[in-house]
């Protein structure tokens, strides 16, 4: 997951309202949304590599969400995966800021990675690399491969965008109008690219909300809406190289 933008405890009807992107290898083997077969609570995409997830809430109200910290220069040394911080956190009832005390005490386990946990009522994000913990106030905010907030051009526009929308709204949300804020394939100019150490070329290539390269790109569009009734809208759309394969959409209410 590169791209977590959300509004949290800000709406006059929406706890909280994510709008994600994926971004993978095409070539990495993912199974799309769905109420898991060994964890009936969870629902949520599952890497099939590796077992875990990169974003998924739960029917008891859990959400988690990751991205990958992105720093070439440093070394690949995680034991585990870090799709499995998210599995974890859905799979237990460890009230979330005691979840992150022990992650960033294992935080040498696995590489790179942002995580955000919590549910409608209480979100705290965590960065093992900076070993940073921000509890998430009200308003909009966007993570990528960074930490909360990092001033990349993906992240201020996507912030703005759902920002501009979300205050516009005093009713239901529209699918599609978040659909459309993740689908945004405007590349950065190069004087506001980051440089994270991977080139000029692929820095241009990650710089869109939505990303298409050769080899590269957004696999998965996901929002995630909780309502002040404990309602729970999740819907994906699936990509291939760029192209829309298939959507979903659930609705439950948290028990």
């Amino acid at each position: 997951m590169c791209l977590i933008n959300f509004n949290f405890q800000n709406h006059s009807k929406y706890k909280l309202i994510v709008a994600a992107n994926r971004d993978e290898s095409y070539a990495r083997p993912t199974s799309s949304a769905h109420f898991w077969e060994d964890e009936a609570l969870i629902l949520a995409g599952r890497d099939l590599l590796k077992g875990g997830t990169w974003l998924g809430i739960t029917k008891n109200g859990r959400f988690a969400a990751l991205t990958n910290y992105r720093d070439p220069s440093l070394p690949i040394i995680g034991r585990f995966s870090r799709g499995d911080i998210v599995q974890q956190y859905l799979t237990t009832d460890v009230e979330p800021h005691t979840f992150i005390r022990k992650l960033a005490d294992e935080r040498s386990l696995y590489d790179g990675f942002n995580i955000i946990v919590g549910n409608g009522d209480q979100l705290i994000h965590y960065n093992n690399i900076l070993n940073e913990t921000n509890v998430i106030s009200p308003g909009t905010h966007s993570l990528s491969n960074h930490t909360l907030n990092t001033p990349w051009t993906k992240v201020v526009t996507g912030k703005k965008k759902l920002s501009d929308y979300v205050s516009t709204i005093q009713n239901s949300i529209d699918m599609d109008s978040l659909f459309d804020i993740l689908s945004d394939r405007t590349i950065a100019e190069d004087n506001k690219l980051p440089e994270t150490g991977v080139g000029l070329e692929m820095e241009r290539a990650l710089s869109p909300l939505f990303i298409k390269s050769p080899n590269y790109g957004t696999r998965s569009s996901t929002i995630v809406l909780i309502d002040r009734e404990n309602n729970v809208t999740f819907a994906e759309r699936v990509f291939v190289e760029g192209a829309l394969y298939e959507e979903k959409r659930f609705n439950f209410k948290i028990e």
